[in-house]
């Protein structure tokens, strides 16, 4: 009997256990030195000031809009293909959102449909107070782009890479700060690493740094510099601010501290199945989500599209296969919390012409080549007959 092969999982060897055990005998479980130790290397990887660790990559988001000041009667703006967590963190704050259409070609936002929102947000005086920019599959966004029709209209950009740590764009890696106000990491098991569930926000910007830091630990403060009331006893804190428990634990920063060391090899293997999959496909009928030419995939998704409406087909005769793909994703506009009219869906044509074709192949590191095969002739097979 087969064995089933799902699109994603986490890899974990005896390197990251014994991590964890270490901190398990450790004095600290939670609010010990792993979390900071995570922080300082995880900056030092993607080349930024600042790392701020927290729970999960949607608490990282909400964190972001939160210390950029998003706050009721503001607009939030985000791709249309997404999780929904990429839209939920600004209602959170009390924000309205609204979504951009993507480029079929790669997934991502689409630079034109952005540019005419921008033109007619200005023309009606609603523009976004942020831009939540989503690097799906791990492919950066045109962020130089991007940044250079938001920025001079005063748009906060927060960059939800999400599944891309590991990734690159212009020779530098995603994270580091050049084009946005800060960039969302998370370490879901499926992630490029994991630390079983977890989140990182990044940036340049030390005051921002500073507010997300205590927005993510209840608001409170115990730096004798940030006092408002000076000179007390060691013990003594302030809460400041309404913040919230969204703190990451020792033992999850252990997991994660083991598992970024071997970061560059996972993105390595990933790359490899990627490539696989294009070679595997080129001569027929089937095409994978286009990557950025001035970048590197950090290759969390690997999608391919299905012509003519066989998307669903495709998917179940895999699945009776035990071979188990998923769709990242329908489009959230078409979620029932967040539904729009019929009429605002036939807007947006990219966003429903990737939604009818997508699907996500596995891809994780101890994907074996076999496995693969096995995924690669069984989708040939079903699409061929």
């Amino acid at each position: 009997m087969s064995t089933p092969i799902h699109y994603g999982k986490q890899q974990i060897d005896q390197d990251d256990v014994q991590a964890v055990v270490d901190t398990l005998n450790s004095a600290f479980l939670t609010q010990g030195p792993q979390v900071a130790q995570f922080e300082r290397s995880l900056a030092n990887y993607v080349g930024c000031k600042h790392a701020i660790a927290c729970s999960n990559g949607t608490a990282a988001l909400h964190l972001a809009c939160l210390a950029l000041a998003v706050e009721q009667g503001d607009i939030v703006w985000t791709s249309a293909i997404s999780f929904v967590a990429s839209a939920n963190c600004a209602l959170y704050c009390g924000a309205s959102i609204s979504f951009i259409d993507i480029d079929t070609n790669t997934g991502n936002i689409s630079l034109t449909a952005l540019a005419n929102k921008l033109q007619h947000a200005e023309k009606t005086n609603s523009l976004p107070k942020a831009i939540v920019v989503v690097h799906l599959a791990g492919n950066s966004c045109d962020m130089q782009a991007i940044h250079k029709l938001c920025h001079p209209l005063g748009i906060k950009i927060i960059e939800d890479a999400c599944h891309a740590l590991g990734a690159s764009y212009q020779g530098a890696k995603v994270g580091c700060g050049k084009y946005s106000d800060c960039c969302v990491f998370s370490f879901h098991p499926v992630k490029s690493i994991t630390s079983a569930e977890g989140g990182m926000i990044t940036t340049n910007d030390s005051s921002l740094a500073k507010r997300l830091k205590q927005l993510a630990s209840h608001g409170i403060t115990k730096e004798s510099q940030d006092l408002q009331q000076p000179g007390q006893p060691q013990w003594y804190y302030e809460q400041q601010s309404l913040g919230y428990n969204y703190r990451l634990s020792d033992l999850q920063a252990a997991l994660g501290l083991s598992q970024l060391a071997k970061l560059d090899t996972f993105i390595e293997r990933r790359q490899q199945i990627f490539n696989n999959y294009q070679e595997a496909f080129n001569t027929h009928k089937l095409s994978l989500l286009k990557q950025n030419e001035e970048g590197e995939s950090a290759h969390h998704l690997v999608v391919i599209l299905i012509p003519n409406n066989q998307r669903d087909a495709v998917y179940q005769q895999l699945a009776d296969k035990k071979i188990h793909c998923q769709l990242h994703y329908m489009p959230i506009y078409r979620q029932p919390f967040h539904r729009i009219s019929d009429a605002e869906i036939e807007t947006f044509s990219g966003a429903e012409q990737y939604f009818s074709s997508a699907l996500s192949l596995p891809v994780y590191p101890d994907l074996s080549h076999q496995q693969q095969q096995r995924v690669i002739e069984s989708l040939l097979e079903i699409v061929n007959e």
